[in-house]
């Protein structure tokens, strides 16, 4: 029984994974900005400040802003074994809002848009199912799962100043998370203890010829702090500083199961086993999609760290980093088994040139480091390490207002683990627009 256990946590282990996710549930692709040049942890700008770098909000002008954009990421994800692809397309639309108020006395800011999750995933051909050399999928047909992973965050704060060149920011998120999972399969045939323990002349069954669904949904609600820095020595140079702290979560499971495939009640002496059906085996390793369950999921703390630097009056550089403080965060347990994380960590650089007062052309690199252990592939996790380069453009038709398109794209690290090959490949462009009052 361990083994169809093990066989059946893999039919949602793809699904806990962030489209482009930075290090496991984050992602930072809060504005179409970051797409074309992601170092924005140092920015000074009207359209990713408020989102990135909240302290520097006091070195812009004063004035009334509003920030709206749309990202949309697409590609497709593949697990391969044994010569047999397993693959998915992947489309998600990331939404961000933002409006702030900068005053001399002080900025204060309001945000919406994703942090963490991505797209929604359905393997429609099932996905590799070998444990300790059987091959599952000889017992199942028509396998369908379909999964999604999304947090969205607000954020409502306020930037000061507290001398001429530092300035600092509080604010207080607010993080909204849904996981969804939707499984169906068909048992072909009986299956006996025999089949799993390679004896076919043991004929003592255990699950039935039939079908198995499951339709669950978790939610959670969490509150969380932020912080900020920011240091202006001249007017050339600028250093930002962000701290999120993590977010605690505790996800409620809603749950739907038919399940028509519960085999006889086993009695063999001293030894009685109660009736069990495909779903059983499920939620019994997996308990977190059991309907009722409440199981911590945190969203774990990060920091970022970046500067900016005006070389000319036209062109403006950029380096940042950002560091993932997973192995503080609570994550789901599987049966009595918990997943360690590595912490995570990334890098960008990028770059920013007006040829004109109107267009400006954006360019950017990042990499980052997940923190997931191949351990992690077999559980819960599905976190490749990552380049991105991005380019975009800025057009300014006046004082006022600010248009940004940008295109990037990701390059995923392949990893094999237990002789299944993880692969991934997504891009993404995006639309960003700025008024003053």
């Amino acid at each position: 029984m361990n083994r169809l256990k093990l066989s059946l946590l893999a039919l949602i282990a793809s699904l806990s994974v962030s489209t482009m996710g930075a290090s496991i549930d984050h992602i930072q692709n809060y504005s179409a900005e970051y797409g074309g040049n992601p170092a924005q942890q140092g920015a000074i700008n009207v359209g990713s400040t408020v989102y990135f770098n909240p302290a520097g909000l006091m070195r812009l002008e004063n004035g009334t802003y509003f920030v709206g954009g749309l990202q949309y990421a697409f590609g497709d994800q593949n697990m391969s074994q044994d010569g047999r692809d397993f693959s998915t397309n992947l489309a998600s639309p990331i939404p961000n809002f933002a409006l702030y108020k900068k005053t001399d006395d002080g900025a204060y800011f309001w945000t919406v848009g994703g942090v963490g999750g991505g797209a929604t995933l359905e393997y429609k051909d099932s996905i590799p199912l070998t444990v300790s050399g059987i091959n599952f999928n000889q017992f199942l047909s028509n396998t369908n799962v379909e999964g999604s992973n999304m947090y969205a965050q607000t954020t409502l704060g306020k930037a000061y100043n507290l001398t001429d060149k530092w300035s600092a920011s509080v604010a207080i998120r607010g993080v909204y998370g849904k996981r969804t999972l939707k499984a169906k399969s068909n048992v072909d045939k009986d299956i006996t203890a025999g089949d799993l323990i390679g004896k076919p002349n043991l004929k003592l069954p255990l699950i039935k010829a039939g079908e198995a669904s499951i339709d669950s949904e978790r939610t959670a609600v969490g509150i969380g702090a932020q912080f900020g820095l920011n240091y202006a020595p001249n007017d050339k140079l600028n250093v930002g500083f962000r701290y999120d702290s993590k977010v605690k979560m505790k996800f409620k499971t809603k749950s739907d199961v038919n399940d028509n495939t519960y085999g006889p009640e086993i009695n063999l002496g001293s030894i009685h086993s109660p009736s069990i059906g495909l779903s059983d085996a499920l939620l019994g390793l997996y308990p977190v999609y059991k309907d009722g369950e409440k199981i911590r999921r945190d969203l774990p703390a990060l920091a970022a760290l970046g500067a900016s630097y005006k070389v000319t009056d036209q062109w403006t550089t950029f380096i940042g980093g950002n560091y993932y403080f997973n192995e503080s965060a609570t994550m789901d347990r599987i049966g009595k088994t918990s997943t360690d994380y590595d912490n995570g960590w990334e890098i960008s650089v990028g770059s920013e040139y007006w040829f004109t007062n109107q267009f400006a052309w954006l360019v950017g690199f990042n990499y980052a480091d997940t923190g997931a252990p191949d351990k992690s592939f077999a559980a819960t996790e599905y976190a490749l390490d990552s380049t991105m380069i991005g380019t975009g453009v800025k057009y300014r038709p006046n004082e006022t207002m600010e248009w940004t398109v940008a295109f990037n794209h990701y390059f995923y690290d392949t990893r094999t683990v237990e002789n299944i090959k993880y692969e991934k490949e997504i891009s993404s462009v995006g639309i960003n627009f700025v008024k003053k009052f």
